[in-house]
C-alpha cells in the first residue's frame, strides 16, 4: 500500500519577482511531518526568492471623542419663493448669531444644505406655498458641553432640526496605535506558522494596511419640545486596522 500524503495549509505566501514564483508546503507523508521548500532555478534577467511567509494582523483601538459635528437647520414658508428666502434669511441670520456668540469660529461654520422648493399637495399635485431651508454643520471642540450647546440652538437660535455625532479631532495618533498593535499580532501570527514548519522567520519584506474608523452616525431629529433638556452620551469611537505582512523565510 502506497504512503498516505496530506497536505496542511499553514498561510505561507510565495513571493514574486519577474514572474518567478517560490512555495513553502508542509507535508506530512506516512505520518512524518516533512518541511518542503522549493525555487525555481534562475532565468536570464531574473533572480531566485525563496519562500515567504504571509500573516495578517488586526487591532482595534478605542478613543474617546473630542469633537462634536453638530448639524442645525432652519426653514420657512410663504406663499412666494421670495418670500420664502427672505424669511429664511431672517431665521438663518439669528441661528447663525447665536452660534457665533457661543463662540463657534467662522471657519467652523460650514453650510451643508440650502434649498428652495414648492409645496405640493395631494392629490393633484397643486402648489401650496413654498419651502426655504438651510442646514449648517458646526465643529464643537467641547464634547463634555455639547447638551447645553444643543439647547441654546433650540431655544436662543431658533433651529428647528438638530443633530449630532463625535469624531476626533486628529484621527492619525489613533491610527497609528492600532497600526503598530496590528503588526505585532501579524508578527505573533508568523512566528506561529514559522514554528510550525519549522523555519526561521527572516526579515519583513513587505507590508499593506487597511484603517476601518468607526463613527455613530449623526442624525437629524425634529425639535418638539424646546423647553426639554438635551443629554447626549459622547460615547467611545473605535479605529481599527488590519494589515498583512509578509516576511521572508531565514536561511
Amino acid at each position: 500500500m502506497q504512503p498516505t500524503l496530506r497536505t496542511v495549509v499553514v498561510s505561507v505566501a510565495v513571493g514574486t519577482l519577474c514572474a518567478l514564483t517560490a512555495a513553502l508546503a508542509v507535508l506530512a507523508i506516512g505520518g512524518r511531518p516533512t518541511v518542503l521548500l522549493t525555487s525555481p532555478s534562475a532565468t536570464s534577467g531574473g533572480s531566485v526568492l525563496d519562500a515567504g511567509v504571509i500573516a495578517s494582523g488586526d487591532a482595534i483601538v478605542s478613543k474617546r471623542p473630542d469633537l462634536a459635528l453638530i448639524s442645525v437647520a432652519v426653514d420657512s414658508q410663504a406663499s412666494t419663493a421670495a418670500g420664502a428666502q427672505q424669511a429664511l434669511a431672517t431665521k438663518a441670520a439669528k441661528l447663525i448669531a447665536r452660534v457665533k456668540a457661543l463662540g463657534v469660529a467662522d471657519k467652523d461654520i460650514n453650510t451643508s444644505g440650502y434649498s428652495i422648493g414648492p409645496n405640493y399637495t395631494p392629490p393633484n399635485g397643486a402648489i401650496d406655498g413654498y419651502r426655504a431651508y438651510e442646514q449648517l454643520v458646526l465643529k464643537w471642540h467641547n464634547v463634555d458641553t455639547v447638551g447645553k450647546t444643543l439647547d441654546a440652538l433650540v431655544q436662543e437660535g431658533g433651529a428647528t432640526q438638530i443633530g449630532v455625532g463625535f469624531t476626533l479631532a486628529d484621527t492619525k495618533a489613533a491610527q497609528a496605535e492600532a497600526r503598530s498593535l496590528a503588526i505585532a499580532d501579524a508578527r505573533k501570527r508568523a512566528q506561529a506558522m514559522a514554528g510550525a514548519a519549522g523555519v526561521k522567520l527572516g526579515k519583513v519584506v513587505r507590508v499593506s494596511d487597511q484603517t476601518s474608523p468607526s463613527y455613530p452616525s449623526t442624525g437629524f431629529a425634529a425639535i418638539k419640545d424646546s423647553a426639554a433638556s438635551s443629554q447626549v452620551p459622547v460615547g467611545q469611537l473605535d479605529v481599527q486596522v488590519s494589515v498583512q505582512v509578509e516576511y521572508a523565510i531565514d536561511g
